[in-house]
């Protein structure tokens, strides 16, 4: 996983950093782009994550060193 270089953030991704299922992932992402009024085909970026989570873009980039 290389957060560094991409600015949007899959299934996958929180799978790693959470320890938790693909099933949470999914429902996650599902509630990110709920709260920010997105589309289903719409991606989510790392900002967005980031934000809903309350937590800092660098603490996720360090994640993906």
């Amino acid at each position: 996983m290389i957060l560094n270089e991409r600015r949007i953030i899959y299934a996958q991704d929180i799978m790693a950093m959470t320890g938790r299922s693909k099933s949470y992932a999914y429902e996650n992402l599902k509630q990110i782009r709920k709260h920010f009024k997105k589309a289903k085909h719409q991606l989510v970026s790392l900002q967005e994550f980031a934000a809903y989570h309350g937590i800092s873009v660098d603490d996720l980039k360090q994640f993906g060193s």
